[in-house]
């Protein structure tokens, strides 16, 4: 029998279900450990970009990771609100949507049990490059597409050699000044946004970025993804959120931040 974790929320983002360093299995897993009244999926959870290209195909291993979700709807009451991304835009045309406890969105409001407000949105309509240069953007992610297969490699070798996972992808983005520009800049756009419209706080995803800190008043909280970092943001029964990391052992380990 499987113990499950129970939390009031679970948030999501960028699995990228379609391509081939989709953590989709331990996605999977973890959801099949964890108990929530409610599910965010906050973008990108499916990769039209990567299913588009020659060679792929839908897979068994995603089918199981909807029929897990399915599962969370009708045995546990699971509400699931899926917020579109940019990877994910061929949804564009079904937001808003919704049916029994399943909704399709381009946003969402988050009002926690202590009556905070969270504005949900994946992130990429702050992201310029997307917004307006969808094929620089697909330039890039094909950059960093190569990067992950790069971090593939690497860790293939650390792995033979008895050493831990190191995410070399990460590590380019805390080295690099451009990349954490970027990262900064898109943090406080975003936060910008929670202040106009007087919320208390912004959960979001795109940058594979986890993240929970506060701009002045402004919680901002980032899912990260499930690329990497296998990361997730839960909100606990006092209302308090952390970031939950994944291993290959099903523990779930709270960040300290």
């Amino acid at each position: 029998m499987i113990l499950r974790k129970y939390y009031p929320t679970i948030v999501l983002s960028d699995i990228h279900l379609g391509s081939e360093h989709s953590r989709t299995e331990e996605v999977t897993r973890f959801l099949k450990h964890v108990d929530c009244d409610r599910l965010i999926l906050n973008g990108d959870i499916i990769d039209g970009w990567q299913l588009k290209k020659s060679g792929k195909r839908w897979k068994q291993k995603h089918t199981d990771f909807f029929k897990v979700l399915m599962k969370m709807m009708e045995k546990r009451g699971t509400e699931i609100i899926y917020v579109v991304g940019n990877h994910d835009d061929f949804l564009d045309s079904l937001a808003p949507f919704k049916f029994s406890n399943i909704s399709i969105v381009k946003d969402y409001l988050l009002k926690t049990r202590q009556g905070k407000r969270y504005f949900v949105t994946h992130g990429d309509i702050f992201d310029t490059v997307t917004t307006h240069m969808r094929w620089l953007a697909m330039l890039g992610d094909v950059g960093y597409t190569f990067l992950l297969w790069l971090n593939k490699v690497y860790n293939h070798r650390r792995e033979r050699q008895g050493k831990p996972y190191f995410s070399l992808s990460q590590e380019v983005k805390h080295r690099v000044k451009s990349a954490v520009s970027y990262i900064s800049e898109f943090e406080k756009e975003l936060v910008r946004l929670a202040e106009a419209k007087h919320l208390d706080g912004i959960i979001c995803g795109h940058i594979h970025q986890a993240a929970n800190v506060w701009y002045g008043n402004v919680h901002y909280l980032n899912s990260g993804d499930w690329v990497e970092s296998m990361t997730a943001l839960v909100e606990d029964e006092q209302g308090e959120w952390d970031i939950v990391t994944y291993n290959n052992n099903v523990q779930l380990y709270a960040d300290a931040v």
